[in-house]
């Protein structure tokens, strides 16, 4: 169906000003645009795998040429990196905001910082999702795995240096919540969604939250 009252996307270079800084530069039209194509990106990889997603899919789902798709993306590994980036800067912001609850945090602490994880995953679970079998590279799984431990380091400490008895491990601390939550999310908020109250499932979360702080 042909929506006429959809804002338009750029099939041509002539609404951007390149100066190398990702969205600067960029009118309001082509903003849109480069964010269609990410969107899109995203979906694919989830649906088809990102071996499997070609530049012609991404265009088709657009509704864009492929020399407008050239316009804002050498390849679809330039996509990937893009969305990985993103992702993984928002992800640390949601851990960040530990530093912002009160210690000791309470029960509705917690489940508020449940509720922004899964919001976070609501905007980039489907990517998380589709990025395990991404680029094959060795340059891709190290630049991954590093990120990965990253977050999961920082999520255990903010965990540990609530505990009552620290844990020895933080990053294998870190590494269970977010497992934990991550499938979670998955079993509640997807296609696979289970006849599981979300508002139960955040509640329960934020039980494991105080019980691994309070123990």
């Amino acid at each position: 169906m042909n929506d006429s009252s959809a804002p338009a996307l750029d099939n041509d270079d002539s609404s951007r000003t390149d100066d190398g800084s990702g969205d600067l530069g960029l009118g309001a039209r082509a903003v849109r645009t480069r964010n269609a194509i990410l969107e899109a990106s995203k979906r694919l990889f989830l649906e088809r795998g990102y071996s499997g997603t070609r530049i012609n899919n991404i265009t088709d789902a657009c509704g864009i040429s492929r020399a407008g798709f050239y316009t804002y993306f050498r390849d679809k590994r330039e996509i990937f990196n893009t969305l990985g980036e993103e992702t993984y800067h928002e992800l640390l912001d949601v851990v960040a905001r530990w530093d912002t609850i009160p210690q000791p945090c309470t029960h509705d602490d917690a489940e508020t910082w449940v509720r922004d994880y899964f919001a976070f995953m609501d905007k980039h679970g489907a990517f998380i999702l589709s990025a395990q079998p991404g680029p094959s590279d060795e340059d891709v799984r190290i630049a991954s795995t590093r990120m990965q431990m990253r977050v999961v380091w920082l999520l255990g400490m903010n965990l540990r240096n609530r505990q009552r008895h620290p844990a020895t491990a933080p990053e294998a601390l870190g590494l269970c919540v977010q497992a934990m939550l991550d499938r979670s999310w998955y079993l509640s908020h997807t296609q696979q969604q289970l006849p599981v109250d979300p508002a139960d499932v955040v509640r329960t979360a934020a039980d494991f939250l105080m019980a691994i702080l309070t123990a």
